[in-house]
């Protein structure tokens, strides 16, 4: 059985007791025992025990990015139903409308002052329904916008990240050139030092995504 193991933050190795070639299609059983088809990378290291780490992708498509956008869309869809809902309420607390815009005051003591009480009631307890669900509104919107710029973001975990992080390390690597020949282009006095951690970040980041998918 094959199953994944972990390699750094966002990247879930192949745990395998043989060995595969690169572009086999391998089964992928999860520790919560389901299992999905993936496709075989390169192998990264090999245990005591004689297991094989390999990088692999979902058969699928599926990733981070469409974990993302599948968030979002749930989360937006509940917004939207929370929207409906809260919507219902607020026209629900119009209930008597006509009669209560006229002012009359609850006369107490008539046959009429229970249903005026309860009315007012209902109204009353539909508005601050109304709100709440509403403030649930906010909160899926916001939690759908959140996951919608996750769903752009690119990280060890695919086989795009080799194209991206030497991008971005010759990006870094041109700002601290600048900054280094520029002293008084610096827009503070950490610039330069700044500058060059991300060099350091986006090399070693480049190393993994090479021993995770490159050639």
């Amino acid at each position: 059985m094959n199953t994944y193991a972990k390699y750094c933050p966002n990247v879930f190795l192949a745990k395998c007791t043989e060995l595969h070639d690169k572009g086999e299609t391998i089964e992928m059983t999860t520790k919560y025992g389901q299992t999905h088809d993936c496709i075989v990378f390169n192998l990264v290291g090999r245990d005591k025990d004689g297991s094989y780490y390999y990088s692999v992708v979902r058969a699928d498509g599926y990733n981070v990015q469409e974990r993302a956008k599948a968030k979002a869309e749930r989360y937006q869809k509940w917004a939207d139903a929370a929207e409906s809902k809260s919507s219902q309420l607020w026209e629900a607390s119009n209930e008597g409308r006509d009669f209560l815009s006229l002012g009359e005051p609850i006369k107490i003591g008539h046959h009429s002052e229970k249903r005026h009480r309860a009315l007012i009631e209902r109204n009353h307890n539909r508005m601050n329904k109304a709100v709440e669900v509403g403030k649930k509104v906010e909160q899926h919107e916001s939690k759908s916008e959140y996951w919608s710029k996750k769903a752009n973001d690119i990280n060890l975990s695919m086989p795009e990240s080799l194209d991206f992080y030497e991008y971005k390390l010759e990006e870094a690597k041109i700002k601290h050139e600048f900054y280094k020949n520029n002293p008084d282009k610096r827009e503070h006095s950490f610039s330069l030092t700044y500058a060059k951690k991300d060099v350091n970040k986006f090399e070693d980041l480049l190393k993994d995504a090479k021993r995770l998918w490159g050639e």
